[in-house]
Order: structure tokens, then C-alpha cells, then sequence
């Protein structure tokens, strides 16, 4: 089976894509099965049942108290939804976290060609800082924008323009790696090139209506990209 890279789009003449923004979870880390057992023990001690995962992975990439507002408006209830989330979480992190098969040689080449890397996730900053340890990636990405420090995350597209507003890169020649719908709405709406990260939980299927502009069956195809122009 040839693992290539779909899609290229033509950039303008003599524009590489020089600067990569990374979603975290089910992009860099696999990190699902933590995910989803959070959420069923969260529902569990809250509820006293678990709805099916499918209702949780349809919202994958958006912070936790826009997931638990499906199941309730009160805040009060939210906030402690998502304290029951954080503490199983936290508990279980290390043991249930791993990066992807590849994905830390695939960043680390990027890095060592000299491309600005940003980490651009719905997990709190102090979260993701954890996820990048766990993955031996904490001093790879040259900044790093967590849900606590914007007013709107994911879809929309402020976490992808304060990543580059800090990398002090512009939206031409970047691309935005991710595994999500939210991912590509949001890379999208920034006005950035976006690439479907198919290691993760979702396959083409799920994001085909999106047409993103790259689709990465591997993280070893993130080479192809940055090919210098």
C-alpha cells in the first residue's frame, strides 16, 4: 500500500508551507481510551448511566464544558462535570496516554529542518503540557495554545490565529495537522492550509465532506510536505 499525501493544492508562486500547528489529542497522542473512560465515569457519578461514546467522539476537539452542555444547561452542574472529568483524567493519564507510532521522529524532523511548530488544543494549557511529556515532545513546539487562553475555541478559528500571531507567522505557507471536523473548521476559517491526521479515531469518511486540503494516512507523510519550494 503506498502511504502518500492527497490533494496538494498549489500554493503561490514561491510559498513553501513552513510552519506547522498541531492538534494534540488523536493527532500527536493517542489518547482516546483515556477520553472516553473519563467520560463514562463522569456520567456514571453524575447521572447513573453512560450514553453511548458516539454522543462524546462527535464533539472530540471542543473543551469539556461544551461537551457536558449537551447533557445539561445549569453552569454549576457543568463545572462539577467537568472536576469529575479532570480528576479521572489526571489519575489515569500516564497510564492510558502514548504518542502515535512515528509521530515523535515525524516532529522532530520538522524541527530539525527548521520549521516554527505550534500546538494548538482544546485541553487546558497545563493539560496538554502533560500530553506533550507523556509523548517526550514538551520542548518541540515553539508555542503552545491551550482552550484557557482564548475566548473561543475550536471550531472557531482565534486558537489557530493566536498560535501564529505568537509564532509571528502569517496564515500563508501554514498548515494546521489535526484529526477532527473541529480541527478543519477551524485551520479553515483561519485562513490556513489544513491536513487530516488519519492515524487517529476518525477515517476519511468522517472528514470527506470537509475537503480538507492534505489527507495523511501516516505521520512519516508529513515529510512530503515540507518540501521546500
Amino acid at each position: 500500500m503506498v502511504h502518500a499525501v492527497w490533494g496538494l493544492p498549489k500554493l503561490p508562486s514561491g510559498v513553501a508551507l513552513t510552519t506547522f500547528l498541531f492538534d494534540l489529542d488523536g493527532t500527536l497522542i493517542d489518547s482516546i481510551e483515556l477520553i472516553l473512560r473519563s467520560y463514562r465515569h463522569t456520567m456514571r457519578t453524575h447521572r447513573g448511566d453512560e450514553p453511548a461514546d458516539d454522543i462524546w467522539m462527535a464533539g472530540l476537539g471542543t473543551p469539556l464544558w461544551v461537551q457536558f452542555r449537551r447533557f445539561t444547561d445549569d453552569p454549576a452542574e457543568i463545572d462539577a462535570m467537568v472536576a469529575t472529568y479532570r480528576a479521572y483524567n489526571l489519575a489515569h493519564h500516564d497510564e492510558l496516554v502514548r504518542p502515535y507510532d512515528g509521530i515523535v521522529e515525524a516532529v522532530r524532523a520538522l524541527r530539525e529542518r527548521g520549521r516554527p511548530l505550534g500546538l494548538v488544543t482544546s485541553k487546558m494549557r497545563s493539560g496538554a503540557i502533560r500530553g506533550l511529556v507523556r509523548a517526550s515532545l514538551e520542548d518541540a513546539f515553539d508555542v503552545v495554545v491551550g482552550a484557557d487562553e482564548v475566548t473561543h475555541p475550536k471550531p472557531h478559528p482565534e486558537p489557530v490565529r493566536l498560535a501564529l500571531e505568537r509564532l509571528h507567522r502569517p496564515a500563508t505557507g501554514a498548515v494546521f495537522i489535526g484529526d477532527s471536523r473541529h480541527d478543519i473548521e477551524c485551520g479553515r476559517a483561519a485562513g490556513v492550509k489544513t491536513a487530516a491526521a488519519l492515524w487517529g479515531p476518525f477515517d476519511r469518511s468522517h472528514l470527506e465532506d470537509l475537503a480538507p486540503d492534505y489527507w495523511l494516512e501516516r505521520p512519516a507523510d508529513l515529510s512530503l510536505l515540507a518540501v521546500d519550494d
